[in-house]
């Protein structure tokens, strides 16, 4: 079976405390963000025995790092590329030095609209030379990097996205397939030149054969938050039917990578459906993996 991660970003709890509620429900691992204020990264953790001591909460707990989500939302990629990319670099000398994991995710940081000057095919030219610069600085320290597409941020239309993984053409590079963003990006929402698959998240998953790196499952009900990017909610409550999707991940998708990691970003009260969650996907990962 495939191990099980819950992502910290949803969860505002000290780290040594979600470690220790994440051993507790099973967990395999936590799928980690560099977000303040409970994240790692350069700023929250300065000095060296800082950062071994926020290991040692996974190691009390017997838990991995499923993935690092590394935060780069302060700056706009494509009017601030300069401290876009410094900050990306910066934040690959932390995970390097922090070693728990191996898989870093990226997003393109720039809202889902035209910029003055560059046209939409400009904007993916920028982001495949961008990635294609991105995956190379990190396979440098043995990093695979997972873009994860969303409504939220530019480039989110099906074909646009596949379009562009597929321009990177680096090994270590392939993409996060979040299962609720796939839902609502078959649906067009938010997108600059809209697509809808009549096929929905199924088809998108035909699209994105052999590009998925990493998964974050999570049901969805196909409208968008107070961000503007997909609404996560919580298994049996969206519309999402996971007794197609997860087989087809694998089987169609070609997802060979050793973790589902639950999503619950931004979901109120995310720890009080953590434990409900975890269990759906066990259900699934026992039928499917086990």
């Amino acid at each position: 079976m495939k191990k099980v991660s819950i992502g910290s970003w949803a969860i505002p709890q000290d780290i040594h405390e979600l470690c220790r509620g994440a051993k507790k429900l099973g967990f395999d691992g936590i799928s980690l963000g560099g977000f303040a204020p409970y994240g790692a990264n350069a700023q929250l953790l300065k000095t060296k025995e800082e950062v071994e001591a926020y290991k040692k909460a996974f190691a009390h707990n017997g838990l991995g790092v499923a993935d690092y989500a590394i935060d780069l939302w302060a700056f706009d990629a494509l009017k601030q590329t300069e401290q876009w990319r410094a900050a990306y670099r910066e934040a690959l000398e932390f995970a390097a030095s922090f070693d728990m994991t191996d898989i870093i995710r990226v997003d393109t940081d720039a809202k889902p609209e035209l910029v003055p000057g560059m046209d939409y095919q400009s904007i993916k030219k920028f982001y495949i030379k961008n990635f294609k610069e991105m995956a190379k600085e990190a396979a440098s320290y043995g990093f695979k990097v997972v873009w994860e597409f969303e409504p939220g941020f530019i480039i989110n239309e099906p074909s646009n996205i596949i379009e562009v993984v597929k321009g990177v053409e680096e090994e270590n590079f392939s993409l996060l397939f979040d299962t609720c963003h796939a839902y609502n990006c078959a649906l067009g929402l938010n997108g600059i030149e809209p697509e809808v698959l009549s096929g929905g998240i199924m088809e998108f998953i035909e699209k994105a054969k052999g590009q998925i790196g990493f998964v974050h499952v999570i049901d969805a009900d196909g409208t968008l938050n107070h961000d503007n990017t997909s609404e996560h909610v919580p298994f049996g409550d969206g519309k999402i039917d996971f007794d197609q999707v997860i087989p087809a991940l694998m089987e169609v998708g070609g997802y060979q990578g050793d973790w589902w990691a639950i999503d619950l970003c931004e979901w109120p009260d995310a720890w009080g459906v953590t434990e409900k969650c975890k269990q759906f996907v066990d259900a699934f990962n026992q039928k499917f993996c086990g």
